[in-house]
């Protein structure tokens, strides 16, 4: 038996690293204080896109055709994930988030404050991305906080996504619909929670 006790501590030490990890796409869509939270899978600058698997709660990068997509365009430009307890399709996938801040590593759950939404269609379905800033104003790269603010100090900002989002992709055939504000991405975020 003494020759099996450390095999069996190795094993169980496994098990339970492995049915302890994080279930990213549970946790609360709001903290206690009513504060937004974002999942980051995608670290600003990237090119290899990365997502949450829920079934192994952990984050892989994204296979098409049974290899690692990489966006042939310009890096990610912010952190790229989503909101908890949101579901926007059959998969499973939650409401999509980009955070313009500083690079963040897969797995960094972001307190965050929505600023606009930007709507794309892609092979005829409407997409909403939620665009936000870190709820910290130390975490923040630039001071707007809505979508008036947003569109006055940084209309460029503003092109860039709009190109980036529409660009990046060629296969998907991306085209541009729509900016809403705040407001509008409050409601998408309640249209899309998990009940």
């Amino acid at each position: 038996m003494k020759d099996y006790l450390p095999l069996l501590l190795l094993i169980l030490n496994a098990l339970c690293l492995t049915s302890c990890k994080t279930d990213y796409a549970n946790l609360p869509t709001y903290t206690i204080n009513k504060q937004l939270q974002a999942v980051i899978e995608v670290p600003a600058g990237n090119n290899h896109k990365l997502q949450y698997n829920l079934e192994t709660r952990e984050f892989e990068n994204k296979k098409v055709a049974g290899q690692d997509y990489v966006a042939r365009y310009l890096p990610y430009p912010g952190n790229l994930g989503f909101i908890p307890s949101t579901e926007v399709s059959s998969n499973g996938r939650g409401l999509e988030v980009l955070v313009i801040s500083e690079r963040v590593e897969p797995g960094t759950v972001m307190e965050i404050t929505p600023i606009a939404v930007l709507q794309l269609e892609t092979t005829a379905e409407l997409k909403s991305v939620i665009i936000a800033v870190p709820a910290r104003p130390s975490e923040q790269t630039f001071m707007a906080t809505d979508y008036e603010s947003f569109s006055k100090e940084y209309p460029a900002a503003k092109d860039i996504l709009k190109a980036w989002f529409v660009h990046y992709n060629a296969n998907a055939q991306t085209k541009f619909v729509a900016w809403r504000d705040e407001a509008f991405a409050k409601q998408e975020i309640q249209r899309w929670m998990k009940l």
